[in-house]
């Protein structure tokens, strides 16, 4: 057992993978899968633990979209593989910072680069590479063009200029960044001095007369976007079936600092631009064309004021009309990631449901208001990766569930049912304990559920301590796997955890949000109450053993629960959000901030104004470049924690990572994070000594 503590319920033989944090970490994890053009090839990436253990290397395997042949890998580096597109004919496109051996400066500070594996095998070649490196790719379905996304200095007038200016800063051991619109930076990284464009071309034969061997092969790119500023930062596209146009999002700066996000049609050839809807009241995202290239789907998302919350629907796009046309308007749910059907006529969508997320298939009727929308997974699933085979018989996506890791499935497309898994690269773990439900009423008679995830041997003879895990957001919903904050591994140590859904979560309808929208400290902590109430009702969960714990909006949770009771023995708040007016406009996107909440709310909803009244030990974690809460949400909890105490050696603990950002993604780091939790619960709701993690010390 080498999680930190020793487990309230002994397990039989053989434990599980959660019982030994290194072999947890060593389980190879699925993400993304792509079919190919004839539907007869799945690709999905596989992470697995480098040879040091400090990190996680990536590889492409293959699926077999009939379920007969087991999956077999196809590439093999040390840098890794991802972004997979296939080409029309079969062959795989993939980005991958491996050395290129034929490149002019292989070796030298190499930056991911485009490549090509035949279909028929043979080796992988370089067939795009920039001086910025390669951030994406798409390809036309019948045609081929490809489109890249490609980092680059915003003097440069093509691949030469870019290097030479990456060449002066870098010999000039210059990081500065001279910034002139608003944002800065995102998540854990600053934004600048390069900006994404879009490059598009083909990928030519091998051989080519009259062509210097070192270009042999090469796509010859045209810069679409040749003066972008920040309009392509994050940008979501989709390539025309017959490459002769692209459509992404296009951020637009407005006054006062905010962003709006619109949609353009951009020639392949020419690179001229339209918009194709720019509404200053809605966001638009995730477009994707219909099989005849004539329609874009896309989802649009209410903006927010500080009494109106986000309503996100679907709408079609058809520029020969100038329509934007809504989809299932009615639907009280929030749909992403639209997939066209075969034929044009329906729309295949995930969407939360009651803490699942499943594939909905949207039929577009003749009319507005004719849509119908029909479940299609019949299980307690989480979908993502939506793929369509060319004869719409099948859906393929990844399949998770709170109590299962992604891994491939197909579905009939036409009839409701249960999934059908695929052989998949690596098998599901065994777990240590079971899942089941736990729902309450809310004063306002709303009915709430989550999650309750119990150890193995916990009965009403040997009730489990509880713990309460809040979800970040808010906007989401336990519903799915997560590597991250994985509740297994706190039930291989004896913990019941409860995963609630309060309001502000998706999946529950748009009331269900409106409930939290603006009083954050309100409707979700009471219906957190309530949910914990109900768990501690049970035989089987130790009432008088509990702690709670979460992270980012969940450690803002923790630090409200912290100022407002003093039922839990333990609270652990991870990146959490302690002063909300020095918070919103530190964060890496203050004008969502500034739209969402007044500055009343502000105030009202805010931890730090009841410090004097936590009575809890405290575990604060935070890493220094988490640019989403910014280091002085925590900086600052710590503090008043310690000033507010009047002793040199407190009860509270802060866990620091200096190169950690939102959340906690090196593998040695993510055992250090578990460990020191664990030893935590082991002080504050066991009573026992504190250990402190054998690296700390």
């Amino acid at each position: 057992m080498t999680l930190g503590t020793r487990p309230v319920h002994e397990l039989p033989e053989p434990a599980t993978p959660f019982h030994d944090l290194d072999r947890y970490l060593a389980l190879p994890r699925l993400s993304g899968l792509v079919l190919s053009p004839a539907g007869d090839r799945l690709v999905t990436v596989v992470s697995a633990l480098d040879p040091e253990r400090s990190g996680y290397v990536t590889a492409l395997w293959e699926v077999d979209p009939a379920g007969e042949r087991p999956a077999r890998r196809l590439t093999r580096s040390a840098k890794g593989e991802q972004n997979a597109a296939f080409l029309p004919g079969g062959d795989l496109l993939f980005v991958s910072t491996r050395p290129d051996q034929e490149a002019k400066r292989a070796g030298d500070d190499p930056r991911p680069a485009l490549w090509v594996l035949p279909e028929g095998g043979g080796e992988a070649r370089v067939v795009a590479s920039r001086p910025g490196g390669i951030s994406g790719v798409a390809v036309a379905r019948d045609e081929g063009t490809v489109v890249l996304v490609s980092p680059t200095m915003p003097s440069a007038a093509g691949a030469d200029d870019d290097e030479k200016a990456r060449t002066r800063r870098k010999e000039g051991k210059v990081t500065a960044i001279l910034h002139q619109t608003y944002p800065i930076r995102f998540w854990d990284h600053d934004l600048g001095p390069d900006e994404p464009r879009l490059l598009a071309g083909h990928v030519p034969a091998v051989v080519e007369a009259g062509v210097d061997p070192l270009e042999r092969g090469r796509v010859a790119l045209r810069d679409l976007t040749p003066a972008p500023g920040r309009a392509l930062h994050e940008a979501r596209l989709d390539v025309s079936p017959d490459g002769s146009r692209v459509v992404t999002t296009w951020a637009v700066a407005e006054p006062g600092g905010s962003v709006r996000s619109t949609l353009v049609a951009i020639d392949t050839a020419t690179g001229h631009r339209v918009v194709l809807v720019d509404d200053p009241q809605n966001e638009y995202s995730e477009p994707a064309f219909s099989p005849d290239g004539r329609r874009v789907a896309a989802v649009a998302e209410a903006r927010t004021t500080p009494t109106r919350p986000p309503v996100r629907r679907l709408v079609v796009i058809d520029p020969g009309l100038a329509e934007v046309r809504g989809v299932a308007e009615s639907w009280d749910r929030w749909p992403g990631s639209p997939v066209w059907g075969a034929d044009g006529r329906s729309l295949f969508v995930t969407a939360d449901e009651g803490g699942r997320s499943p594939i909905f298939r949207v039929d577009l009727g003749a009319v507005p208001g004719d849509d119908t929308v029909t479940r299609l997974c019949l299980d307690d699933g989480a979908y993502t990766d939506v793929r369509v085979s060319p004869d719409g018989a099948w859906v393929y996506a990844l399949r998770s569930a709170v109590d299962a890791p992604p891994a491939p499935v197909r579905l009939d497309a036409r009839t409701p049912g249960l999934p059908q898994p695929l052989p998949a690269p690596a098998s599901a773990p065994a777990l240590p304990g079971s899942l089941t439900e736990v729902t309450a009423t809310a004063d306002d008679g709303t009915r709430l559920r989550s999650w309750l995830v119990l150890p193995a041997g916990a009965s009403d003879r040997a009730p489990a301590p509880l713990l309460l895990w809040v979800h970040g957001g808010p906007l989401m919903s336990w519903n799915s796997w997560s590597w991250r904050w994985n509740p297994w591994l706190m039930a291989a140590a004896g913990y019941a955890v409860l995963l609630p859904d309060p309001a502000l979560s998706t999946g529950y309808g748009d009331a269900f949000v409106s409930r939290g929208w603006g009083a954050w400290g309100s409707a979700p902590y009471l219906d957190l109450m309530a949910l914990t109430d109900a768990a501690e009702k049970r035989p089987d969960v130790d009432a008088e053993r509990t702690a709670v714990m979460g992270g980012s909006f969940g450690g803002y949770m923790a630090n409200w629960i912290a100022g407002h009771t003093d039922r839990f023995r333990g609270i652990v708040s991870h990146a959490g959000l302690w002063a909300l007016d020095q918070m919103g406009p530190t964060t890496d996107a203050a004008y969502y901030w500034a739209r969402e909440l007044s500055a009343e709310m502000v105030l009202a909803n805010s931890p730090h104004r009841f410090v004097d009244e936590i009575r809890t030990p405290m575990l604060v974690i935070h890493g220094d470049r988490d640019y989403r809460v910014p280091i002085g949400e925590a900086l600052r909890l710590w503090w008043e924690l310690n000033a507010r105490s009047g002793e040199v050696v407190t009860p509270h603990r802060f866990l620091y990572f200096p190169t950690e950002n939102h959340w906690v993604v090196a593998p040695q780091h993510a055992k250090l994070w578990y460990q020191t939790v664990l030893a935590f619960l082991a002080v504050t709701v066991h009573d026992r000594p504190w250990e402190v993690p054998e690296l700390l010390r």
